[in-house]
């Protein structure tokens, strides 16, 4: 921060893994302690008592399952027919996905930490005595929230909500956030910026940044500590080159482990289980980001205020909190599949999706919206979301996003000037607010938007007492109302509610985003088969995607990709040698290249001739069926992993 002498905590995310698959770095300096975490683990009591019901022990445990591929990676075994799944379904599936971030481990499995196993909540009390040193300094200390695409984008909100915590206690702020791309990667996701290695070095010299910022980090422990979180075992790391750097991925992640049993680092990375789309970390691997990173920072907040040591009873009641949380967002089940079929509709029809939020709310459709165009090879006007309400002080170069052009509009004035004047009858609009907010602001901009399109919805976080006004209530079809019980709290612990409200609502719109598109026809079985390979983990993701659904091999298949991308260029030996980075730059700017190449594989059928065929099939995924389903074509492979085993 100005003006003082900085010594900075730096918590570095990485949800999807950009570098290392899963893992999310968290970097904190020395000197800063960082609170315990509340864990309760009842030695003698073998089973944890969980709020909600969580799935029994998957199929993506046992030994040999994919095993050439991170947890991350991996598909989830609970939505393998999602493609084929209804609204209705959808909504379930998603909702089975999500709780397995609160299941616990099975001895009898696989031996994966998971969030509530001894060792995990272990190294969260140990984390959290950091961060404590950190707040009881503010004036010479910094935390910094660091990460690319959605970890960098849960870096910012986290941020801004825990110096909105600190300034209601007339304290300085001492959070900041780095994201790869800079802010604007907050509105648009900018993927292939989370590659770079020595951006990474020269953001953490200002403040800390990921596999180079950890590194710089390590070198420098008398000024960092360094705080990995992520999702995978050390050993799934990746551990191929980095362009442009001395190591790997898991090369620094193995350092960490060493120097973590002298507290002079840590990795905090429990098993969340796959996503329910296979490698989509933007689901469970941001929302167990957010629950991990908010409970050990308002942990450390409510010790540091109370002058105590944490307890791991303590530590479980708030991680508990985000329980309850998924137990009362899916009791509106119903409502959300009835969601998703309207965006669907919208989709299919070639219109949009707009959710527009007040305050943090926003930040959480701005981050889905984001999200959509490297998962599923959307343009960034196909689902986007707005923030409405005062954004002064939250960004760090607001210049970058005001008046940069429709691409990077996000604000109330942007929508309104915009979004407002070209709305049509077939897109959907979602309102996200509070009962505590500024009911009237929303009831005018609702009144607009009725002008240009019945698609209205809301979703609304009320408190047992509140009700909805009348004249708001008659404006929507439907609303989607989530009712939390009245908490009587000290003021730190406020913020639980105000976090459960956000996680909610991310589990709400990542559903109805997603299940869009699997109703848009952009899944195969769980797969997002139109990503845009717009960084390396998508250039490998999309490799690994064409060998499970052709039984190729890597080789081939990534010959066929780089086919796609050049076309009509001839390849040459050049062409192949090329560094990666070449490779990418190059497809992101291209639309449907995995299809592309998947078609010409199965088919052994030009570019041109599978692009024809993708633009006269009704879907994506209904031109890869009718390719796996053509005569003379050996069956079986779009049943097998991408080494050729069978499922």
């Amino acid at each position: 921060m100005r003006g003082r002498s900085e010594c900075p905590v730096f918590v570095s995310q990485l949800t999807a893994g950009t570098e290392v698959t899963g893992l999310q770095p968290i970097r904190f300096v020395p000197g800063h302690r960082h609170h315990q975490l509340w864990a309760w683990t009842m030695r003698g009591m073998k089973k944890y008592r969980h709020v909600i019901e969580t799935p029994n022990p998957g199929k993506w445990e046992l030994a040999g399952y994919e095993a050439n591929l991170p947890i991350s990676e991996k598909s989830n075994p609970i939505t393998r027919e999602l493609d084929k799944a209804d609204p209705v379904q959808i909504v379930q599936l998603l909702k089975e996905c999500d709780a397995e971030i609160f299941q616990e481990e099975d001895e009898a499995l696989l031996n994966y930490k998971r969030l509530y196993s001894e060792s995990v909540l272990k190294t969260m009390i140990d984390i959290i005595s950091k961060v404590q040193e950190v707040l009881k300094d503010p004036d010479n200390t910094l935390i910094v929230l660091s990460g690319g695409g959605t970890s960098g984008r849960l870096a910012f909100l986290i941020t801004v909500s825990f110096n909105k915590l600190l300034k209601g206690l007339g304290q300085l702020p001492c959070y900041t956030y780095i994201i790869a791309g800079g802010d604007r990667s907050l509105v648009v996701s900018q993927e292939g910026l989370e590659d770079c290695a020595l951006l990474g070095i020269e953001e953490l010299r200002k403040a800390p940044f990921v596999a180079a910022q950890l590194d710089f980090c390590l070198n420098n422990l008398d000024i960092f500590l360094p705080v990995l979180v992520g999702f995978n075992p050390v050993s799934m790391a990746r551990n191929d080159r980095i362009e442009g750097w001395h190591s790997t991925f898991r090369q620094v992640a193995e350092r960490m482990q060493k120097l973590q049993e002298s507290h002079k680092a840590f990795i905090l990375n429990p098993a969340v289980g796959p996503e329910g789309i296979s490698g989509s970390s933007r689901m469970k691997g941001g929302s167990a980001t957010k629950i991990l990173l908010e409970t050990l920072l308002l942990a450390a907040h409510k010790t540091v205020s109370k002058e105590t040591d944490i307890s791991e009873k303590c530590l479980l009641e708030i991680l508990r909190t985000y329980e309850r949380a998924h137990k009362v967002t899916y009791t509106q089940s119903k409502k959300i599949a009835a969601l998703v079929k309207q965006a669907g509709t919208s989709l299919q029809k070639k219109a949009c999706v707009y959710m527009v939020g007040w305050h943090t709310l926003g930040i959480i459709a701005i981050m889905d919206g984001a999200e959509c165009i490297p998962t599923f090879g959307a343009d960034y006007h196909d689902v986007r979301g707005f923030l409405i309400g005062d954004h002064s002080e939250m960004f760090n170069k607001e210049a970058d996003l005001i008046a940069q052009g429709s691409q990077f509009a996000f604000s109330q004035e942007d929508f309104v000037k915009m979004v407002l004047p070209s709305l049509t009858a077939l897109d959907t609009v979602l309102f996200l607010f509070t009962l505590d907010g500024e009911l009237t602001e929303v009831e005018k901009l609702v009144v607009q938007v009725k002008e240009k399109t019945s698609n209205v919805q809301a979703l609304s976080h009320a408190t047992v007492g509140q009700y909805l006004p009348a004249t708001l209530k008659k404006l929507f079809p439907s609303i989607i109302s989530i009712m939390w019980p009245i908490l009587f709290l000290e003021y730190e612990g406020n913020f639980i509610q105000k976090f459960q409200r956000e996680l909610s609502t991310k589990w709400i719109l990542n559903t109805v985003s997603t299940g869009a598109h699997v109703l848009k026809g952009k899944i195969l079985h769980n797969h997002m088969v139109d990503l845009r390979v717009s960084n390396s983990k998508l250039f490998w993701r999309a490799v690994s995607i064409l060998q499970r659904f052709t039984g190729h091999s890597q080789a081939r298949c990534q010959e066929g990709l780089l086919k796609t991308i050049y076309d009509p260029e001839v390849l040459s030996d050049e062409i192949r040698s090329a560094e990666l980075s070449k490779h990418i730059a190059i497809a992101a700017e291209k639309n449907q290249v995995v299809p592309t190449t998947l078609l010409c594989l199965l088919r052994n059928c030009s570019v041109q001739e599978a692009q024809v065929r993708l633009d006269t099939s009704p879907s994506i995924r209904a031109a890869i069926e009718a390719s796996l389903n053509a005569p003379g074509r050996k069956r079986g492979a779009d049943e097998s992993d991408p080494t050729g085993r069978n499922m």
